[in-house]
């Protein structure tokens, strides 16, 4: 009952409450959410969010760290994935597949070519790009970029 009330309160609108699980009607704002989570705390509940989201921004926040480390960059995707969560790495792949709605490569992908432009942006080399990021090649490299950017890095510093 008391979760009931905090949630008309929050004029937050529900199907049903039970002892554990709140069927929401709609997604939260972000302000809701904070809203939630301060009038549950006050009562002394917590908003305990979905496992697997949790281990998805977890996963992301991983591989973010894994770019960062270049003495970490020798090892393979999977290994690194698989030593930080003690977990099968067909399992890690499948659920970040699921819920990202694209595969930790292509994730991965992504976040090297943002660090590219990063490193574009501080006058870097494309030659120590490549070394830095562990791409195999300064080809490679460009290829990749203009992939998922649509132009060369040539002309993305140009562009910027």
């Amino acid at each position: 009952m008391a979760v009931e009330q905090i949630l008309n309160n929050l004029n937050i609108p529900f199907q049903d409450v039970k002892i554990g699980l709140v069927n929401l009607q709609r997604e939260l704002s972000d302000k809701e959410t904070d809203q939630l989570d301060t009038a549950l705390g006050a009562i002394g509940f917590e908003v305990l969010q979905d496992r697997k989201e949790r281990l998805l921004e977890e996963i992301k926040i991983a591989l973010q760290e894994f770019l960062g480390k270049s003495e970490d960059q020798h090892l393979k995707t999977s290994v690194f994935l698989t030593d930080r969560f003690n977990l099968e790495y067909t399992y890690i792949s499948s659920l970040f597949s699921e819920l990202a709605g694209e595969s930790i490569e292509k994730y991965l992908i992504k976040l090297k070519i943002e660090k590219v432009k990063e490193f574009l942006q501080y006058d870097m080399s494309l030659s120590e790009i490549a070394t830095k990021l562990n791409y195999s090649s300064v080809a490679h490299l460009s290829s990749q970029f203009k992939k998922v950017t649509g132009m060369t890095p040539s002309e993305y510093k140009k562009a910027v």
